[in-house]
Protein backbone atom coordinates (compact mmCIF):
# COMPACT_ATOMS: atom_id res chain seq x y z
CA UNK A 1 0.00 0.00 0.00
CA UNK A 2 1.80 2.80 -1.43
CA UNK A 3 0.96 6.01 -1.71
CA UNK A 4 0.86 7.30 -5.40
CA UNK A 5 0.40 10.81 -7.65
CA UNK A 6 -3.31 11.00 -8.16
CA UNK A 7 -4.97 11.68 -11.34
CA UNK A 8 -5.06 14.78 -12.28
CA UNK A 9 -8.58 14.82 -14.30
CA UNK A 10 -11.53 13.17 -13.64
CA UNK A 11 -13.23 13.32 -10.44
CA UNK A 12 -10.01 13.09 -7.92
CA UNK A 13 -9.05 16.06 -10.17
CA UNK A 14 -12.15 18.10 -9.62
CA UNK A 15 -10.97 17.18 -5.72
CA UNK A 16 -7.43 18.60 -6.26
CA UNK A 17 -8.65 21.97 -8.14
CA UNK A 18 -11.29 22.57 -4.88
CA UNK A 19 -8.56 22.20 -2.47
CA UNK A 20 -5.81 23.80 -4.70
CA UNK A 21 -8.36 27.07 -4.60
CA UNK A 22 -8.70 26.32 -0.64
CA UNK A 23 -5.37 26.14 0.47
CA UNK A 24 -5.88 22.80 1.21
CA UNK A 25 -4.04 20.34 -1.97
CA UNK A 26 -1.43 19.23 0.81
CA UNK A 27 -4.15 16.55 2.14
CA UNK A 28 -5.42 15.09 -0.57
CA UNK A 29 -3.32 11.20 -1.30
CA UNK A 30 -3.81 8.34 -3.87
CA UNK A 31 -2.95 5.32 -3.01
CA UNK A 32 -2.75 1.98 -5.39
CA UNK A 33 -5.19 -0.13 -3.34
CA UNK A 34 -8.38 0.47 -2.55
CA UNK A 35 -9.64 3.10 -0.03
CA UNK A 36 -13.68 2.59 -0.75
CA UNK A 37 -14.88 1.72 2.70
CA UNK A 38 -14.10 3.44 6.00
CA UNK A 39 -12.42 -0.07 7.08
CA UNK A 40 -10.15 -0.42 4.36
CA UNK A 41 -9.54 3.71 4.48
CA UNK A 42 -8.62 3.27 7.94
CA UNK A 43 -6.38 0.17 7.37
CA UNK A 44 -4.27 1.69 4.79
CA UNK A 45 -4.11 5.00 6.76
CA UNK A 46 -3.65 3.03 10.26
CA UNK A 47 -6.23 5.48 12.26
CA UNK A 48 -9.14 5.36 14.33
CA UNK A 49 -12.29 4.16 12.18
CA UNK A 50 -14.24 6.77 13.38
CA UNK A 51 -11.66 9.41 11.69
CA UNK A 52 -12.91 8.29 8.14
CA UNK A 53 -15.94 10.37 7.32
CA UNK A 54 -18.57 8.13 5.49
CA UNK A 55 -20.07 10.21 2.63
CA UNK A 56 -23.91 8.65 2.57
CA UNK A 57 -26.15 9.31 -0.49
CA UNK A 58 -29.75 9.32 0.38
CA UNK A 59 -33.28 9.95 -1.26
CA UNK A 60 -35.37 11.63 1.48
CA UNK A 61 -38.73 12.12 0.00
CA UNK A 62 -37.16 11.78 -3.42
CA UNK A 63 -34.60 14.41 -3.17
CA UNK A 64 -30.83 13.33 -2.35
CA UNK A 65 -29.30 13.72 0.57
CA UNK A 66 -25.69 13.79 1.56
CA UNK A 67 -25.14 12.06 4.73
CA UNK A 68 -21.35 12.55 6.33
CA UNK A 69 -21.32 9.92 9.26
CA UNK A 70 -18.28 8.48 11.35
CA UNK A 71 -16.57 5.67 10.02
CA UNK A 72 -17.32 4.10 13.38
CA UNK A 73 -21.39 4.94 12.57
CA UNK A 74 -23.91 3.28 10.42
CA UNK A 75 -26.45 5.52 8.43
CA UNK A 76 -30.05 5.79 10.17
CA UNK A 77 -32.60 6.10 7.72
CA UNK A 78 -35.15 7.15 10.30
CA UNK A 79 -32.56 9.54 12.10
CA UNK A 80 -31.77 11.00 8.42
CA UNK A 81 -35.11 11.49 7.29
CA UNK A 82 -35.98 13.00 10.79
CA UNK A 83 -32.80 15.71 10.29
CA UNK A 84 -33.64 16.64 6.69
CA UNK A 85 -37.17 17.17 7.61
CA UNK A 86 -38.80 14.39 5.24
CA UNK A 87 -40.93 11.25 5.49
CA UNK A 88 -38.90 8.65 4.63
CA UNK A 89 -35.00 8.05 3.43
CA UNK A 90 -33.38 5.29 1.43
CA UNK A 91 -30.34 4.54 0.19
CA UNK A 92 -29.65 6.02 -3.05
CA UNK A 93 -28.72 4.13 -6.02
CA UNK A 94 -25.49 4.62 -8.05
CA UNK A 95 -27.18 6.31 -10.04
CA UNK A 96 -28.33 8.60 -8.23
CA UNK A 97 -25.33 9.14 -6.23
CA UNK A 98 -23.73 9.82 -9.48
CA UNK A 99 -25.95 12.45 -10.04
CA UNK A 100 -26.16 14.37 -7.20
CA UNK A 101 -22.59 14.93 -6.26
CA UNK A 102 -20.75 13.85 -9.79
CA UNK A 103 -18.98 11.37 -7.87
CA UNK A 104 -18.57 7.69 -8.17
CA UNK A 105 -20.07 5.41 -4.94
CA UNK A 106 -16.91 4.39 -3.44
CA UNK A 107 -15.30 8.23 -3.46
CA UNK A 108 -18.10 10.17 -3.26
CA UNK A 109 -16.20 13.86 -1.59
CA UNK A 110 -17.69 16.45 0.71
CA UNK A 111 -15.93 18.95 -1.85
CA UNK A 112 -17.09 21.00 -4.41
CA UNK A 113 -20.93 19.81 -4.56
CA UNK A 114 -23.77 21.62 -5.88
CA UNK A 115 -25.51 24.27 -3.69
CA UNK A 116 -28.42 23.00 -3.53
CA UNK A 117 -27.40 19.70 -2.05
CA UNK A 118 -28.35 19.01 1.58
CA UNK A 119 -25.57 18.24 3.67
CA UNK A 120 -25.99 16.62 7.32
CA UNK A 121 -23.04 16.18 9.66
CA UNK A 122 -22.91 13.72 12.06
CA UNK A 123 -22.32 14.78 15.55
CA UNK A 124 -19.83 11.84 16.39
CA UNK A 125 -17.26 13.19 14.08
CA UNK A 126 -16.54 16.42 16.80
CA UNK A 127 -14.73 13.53 18.27
CA UNK A 128 -11.52 13.97 16.26
CA UNK A 129 -9.62 17.00 15.22
CA UNK A 130 -8.51 15.33 12.11
CA UNK A 131 -10.77 13.52 10.12
CA UNK A 132 -10.15 11.70 6.15
CA UNK A 133 -12.74 12.35 3.36
CA UNK A 134 -13.12 10.18 -0.05
CA UNK A 135 -10.60 12.21 -2.31
CA UNK A 136 -12.94 11.74 -5.47
CA UNK A 137 -12.06 8.01 -6.61
CA UNK A 138 -11.91 4.42 -4.69
CA UNK A 139 -7.98 4.70 -4.24
CA UNK A 140 -8.21 8.86 -3.29
CA UNK A 141 -8.78 10.10 0.60
CA UNK A 142 -8.28 13.93 1.90
CA UNK A 143 -6.71 14.44 5.23
CA UNK A 144 -8.37 17.20 7.18
CA UNK A 145 -9.10 19.71 9.95
CA UNK A 146 -12.27 19.50 11.74
CA UNK A 147 -12.63 22.81 11.80
CA UNK A 148 -11.71 23.25 7.63
CA UNK A 149 -14.03 20.55 7.14
CA UNK A 150 -16.88 21.33 9.28
CA UNK A 151 -16.25 24.87 10.31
Amino acid sequence: MAEVSPPETGAAGRVRTFLEAHGLAEGLVHFDCSTETAAMAADVLGCDLGQIVKSLVFVVDGTPVLALIAGDRKGDARGIAAAAGGGKATFADADTVLAATGYPVGGVSPFDLAENLVVLVDDSLMRFDVLYTAGGTAASLVRIEREALLG
